[in-house]
């Protein structure tokens, strides 16, 4: 399931991976690990449509000064019926995702940083199930231009073993981001603005998406994102995060067109 990570990161159109600087970096450019320097905890929980949620928890450390992350990933949709004929469903099943990996990320220069990410991935759909290994490799460059950061991704690689009576495909991509980054000392605030290409390149589909954030005071963020040829029936959103000390809360909103409902996505992260 490609959820994202992170409420802050749907709410800007999870045009992340130029931009991320928590946890969930591992998921979006395991590249950016290498500027984080404080340890930290991370939980996402996905409310999507048609029954499905999903739980992400994110942790990282660096330990003997390599910054080392952990993700761990489960979804779930619930309550899909099984009928052989008319009338009420003769069960109900669930069909569960997990996925759990370890990345890092280092400078191999002062502006170019590198990174990868290990996952071993589960799937089981009633009495079958599947498992396999997928890799992520990640580049972060700081531009000539203050504030301007790029970068680019190539996620998803790697295969699972046969479901059943076929190997489920993983949702390859690559990635190309610009973000400008602009600290206001002033005000201790900050402003981002983002934008990614992404390439599904098993399927030739392709998107761009927008983001943009507004943080006032190391203490209340606006957020909006805008995807444009991601998916037929969703392209804006809108979050909210507040911040006090250690504590992080974000909120995401992510509503479908063609009377599917909405998502909703809460984070909560502790820097220590």
């Amino acid at each position: 399931m490609n959820f994202g990570f992170g409420a802050r990161n749907a709410a800007m159109g999870n045009s992340a991976s130029t931009f991320a600087d928590d946890a969930s970096a591992l998921y979006f450019n395991p590249a950016l690990l290498s500027n984080l320097s404080r340890p930290e905890i991370m939980f996402t929980h996905t409310q999507w449509i048609q029954d499905t949620r999903s739980e992400m928890l994110g942790a990282f450390a660096r330990i003997w000064n390599v910054p080392i992350a952990i993700g761990i990933n489960t979804t779930q949709i619930s309550d899909i019926e099984v009928r052989t004929r008319p009338g009420e469903p003769e069960t109900k099943f669930n069909v569960n995702y997990f996925s759990g990996s370890i990345s890092s990320g280092f400078n191999l220069t002062q502006d170019l940083s590198l990174g990868v990410s290990i996952k071993y991935l589960y799937e089981n759909l009633l009495s079958d199930e599947a498992m396999g290994v997928g890799y992520d490799f990640g580049a972060a460059y700081k531009l000539p231009f203050k504030g301007l950061h790029a970068s680019t991704t190539f996620r998803n690689l790697g295969s699972m073993n046969t479901l059943r009576n076929e190997k489920t495909e993983l949702p390859q991509n690559f990635t190309l981001g610009i973000a400008y980054i602009n600290p206001v000392e002033r005000f201790n605030s900050k402003i981002v603005f983002s934008a990614e290409y992404q390439n599904y390149t098993n399927s030739s589909e392709s998107s761009i998406n927008f983001g943009g954030e507004v943080l006032y005071n190391q203490l209340i963020a606006l957020r909006m994102g805008y995807r444009i040829n991601e998916f037929e029936s969703r392209d804006f959103s809108l979050g909210l995060g507040l911040m006090w000390n250690m504590f992080y809360f974000d909120y995401a909103y992510v509503p479908f067109t063609e009377n599917l409902g909405q998502s909703n996505i809460i984070s909560i992260k502790i820097k220590f």
